[in-house]
């Protein structure tokens, strides 16, 4: 009886793995081959934004930029935050309290064991961070920790991003 339900058991959780678990189920405006995205993205760029890697904490020149102005998807140009709402949350990572609403797409990420909030650009899908319940609470409460490299910073009254 115990091989019966360990087999059981074995047998259920195998199937809850299915392929179609991993399949991004949403279409985007911007949609480019991989070789596309290879010829127009840095080598990190691309790890974070198509593969979902995350760039080493302190690492991005954006971590200090408080300046106003606009962070754009670094894959498409898409606004998705605004200095406004950024703040030092000492992690390393560039942070904010809240997204431009509708241009940040939010999905479950499960894939160090524990579920997460993973966001992602609206636009094109570009994989930007995560987002956790331990931000500033005198304002959302929340913390959309961001990949740096994910971001391209443009000051308020320029059109473009700055060289970074």
């Amino acid at each position: 009886m115990k091989y019966v339900s360990l087999l059981v058991i074995a047998v259920l959780l195998i199937s809850c793995n299915g392929k179609a678990q991993d399949q991004k189920k949403e279409s985007f405006e911007v949609t480019k081959t991989e070789a596309e995205w290879k010829a127009e993205l840095t080598d990190m760029e691309y790890q974070v934004l198509r593969e979902e890697a995350t760039e080493r904490p302190f690492s991005s020149p954006l971590n200090k930029v408080y300046e106003p102005g606009t962070f754009v998807c670094a894959g498409c140009g898409t606004p998705v935050f605004k200095s406004e709402h950024k703040f030092d949350s000492g992690t390393g990572w560039p942070s904010f309290d809240r997204e431009i609403e509708g241009n940040v797409a939010f999905s479950t990420d499960k894939k160090l064991g524990y579920t997460r909030t993973e966001e992602h650009c609206a636009t094109c899908g570009g994989h930007l961070g995560h987002v956790f319940n331990d931000g500033p609470r005198d304002t959302t409460g929340k913390r959309h920790c961001i990949n740096g490299v994910a971001l391209d910073f443009i000051p308020k009254g320029q059109k473009e991003p700055i060289d970074e």
